[in-house]
């Protein structure tokens, strides 16, 4: 297939895909190879009551979940803290008393900081319960320490630490945290400082914390959990905080993703660390901030292996090193929490009609 009827291909997928979904209000689409010479923004849909642009930004649930762990591995290459470390070196007593206490047994100063990266801790996962309390009532004073003390208050761990994958975004909270200690800057301003303005994100910001570099021409496009929205549900902001806050348009993603797999923010050998996984389903493995997808017998052809992240509301940001590929994009719909990364492979699929 040549290069124009695999673009049209792509593109009557996505949109197809979107208008016979009623569920879903707006969607975007990033498909951007070097080695096919495919680059891709598409849109559909309308937010706010106007039609989505290829430009306008987005928020990316989990996906932000591969900023932070990145900003965790440029501070090890910076001597500022080790995987190994225990976190209790870097979080307050108050926050560390009984954080992770397993049939009776006390295992807080056990947790280090790659249990953390790869969701080993044995830790509660806060987000989805306290997202339904939200919905309930709404709270202005939520914060993300408060999150991780109604967790350990409120529900039970998964168990001793470096045992057994269990996926809990209070994983995320803490470091968000250690990153505020050691960097003594709020986390908004550390993504700011270490990713956003080197590489030019201007338009990337952090969900209810911070705005861009400079405004961009579209607002963030509207976002919905089975159907309700709920941008601006107070409280929910800071709920996702360092597991999920970025908010970027498709150019500015695909800036991280080309500066991540060139070893631009981290060193060859740290970014084959983060992409060293513990397995997390089927074909499916987690290392640190990052799901890795590979081939497996009679399920998943090699040609799909990705790796990157996906968020709730079917947003996804992989690179497929087969096809040199980057791909971003979202749904809008936490009913696309899975879909979203299904609709991926698809797209890598017909990228690989091109190349027959």
């Amino acid at each position: 297939m040549n290069k124009e009827n695999t673009k049209r291909s792509i593109e009557t997928l996505f949109r197809q895909q979107v208008k016979k979904d009623k569920k879903v209000k707006s969607a975007f689409l990033l498909v951007h190879s070097d080695k096919s010479g495919i680059r891709m923004r598409l849109a559909e849909g309308l937010s706010g009551g106007e039609p989505v642009h290829p430009d306008q930004p987005f928020y990316t649930a989990s996906v932000g979940k591969i900023f932070t762990s990145t900003i965790v591995c440029m501070l090890v290459e910076q001597g500022k803290l080790r995987f190994e470390d225990p976190i209790g070196r870097y979080l307050d007593t108050g926050l560390m008393h009984k954080l992770l206490v397993v049939k009776g047994k006390d295992f807080s100063q056990s947790i280090l900081v790659k249990h953390l990266l790869n969701h080993t801790s044995g830790l509660y996962d806060n987000f989805w319960p306290l997202l339904q309390k939200l919905l309930d009532k709404a709270d202005p004073e939520m914060t993300p320490r408060k999150a991780v003390e109604w967790g350990k208050d409120n529900l039970r761990p998964y168990g001793a630490p470096g045992t057994r994958l269990h996926y809990a975004d209070t994983n995320y909270h803490l470091l968000g945290m250690i990153i505020e200690h050691i960097t003594e800057r709020p986390f908004h301003q550390v993504l700011s400082d270490f990713i956003y303005e080197p590489l030019g994100m201007v338009h990337a910001s952090m969900l209810g914390y911070s705005t861009p570099l400079e405004q961009a021409a579209h607002p963030t496009a509207d976002f919905f959990l089975n159907g309700k929205k709920i941008n601006d549900l107070p409280g929910y902001a800071q709920l996702d905080y360092a597991g999920g806050g970025v908010v970027a348009p498709m150019g500015d993603l695909l800036k991280f993703m080309k500066a991540l797999v060139n070893h631009q923010l981290v060193s060859k050998s740290t970014l084959d660390q983060m992409q060293t996984g513990k397995r997390f389903l089927v074909f499916n493995e987690y290392g640190y901030g990052m799901m890795i997808f590979k081939g497996f017998p009679l399920i998943m052809p090699g040609k799909l292996s990705a790796w990157g992240h996906a968020g709730a509301t079917g947003a996804f940001l992989f690179y497929n090193p087969r096809f040199e590929a980057c791909l971003a994009g979202t749904f809008n719909e936490s009913s696309w929490e899975r879909k979203g990364v299904q609709f991926m492979f698809r797209v890598i699929n017909k990228l690989s009609k091109h190349e027959q």
